[in-house]
């Protein structure tokens, strides 16, 4: 991941539940939308116009994130490698 180039002026913190979901809308005739639904608050990410390298890039590094997020989540939820986990 690379540093940040502008500090950060305020951050949004939403949170999974039950009505947390994600939708990937892999439209025909127009760029794709992956959305991020939480409750009564959605967060659509898409390109401003047809897709360009950069936005390849920027799809590449969310999903190494959504991975990584993924891991992190699996090993907070099953706990030690030993597989005596804090959630059973």
């Amino acid at each position: 991941m690379t540093r940040r180039r502008t500090p950060r002026n305020s951050v949004i913190r939403l949170t999974t539940g039950n009505a947390a979901r994600t939708l990937n809308h892999p439209f025909t005739r127009r760029e794709p939308v992956l959305a991020l639904d939480f409750g009564a608050t959605s967060v659509l990410v898409t390109t401003s116009g047809p897709v360009t390298v950069k936005d390849l890039e920027f799809a590449r590094q969310l999903a190494r994130e959504a991975h990584r997020f993924a891991r992190s989540m699996e090993r907070s939820f099953y706990g030690l490698p030993d597989g005596r986990g804090v959630a059973a």
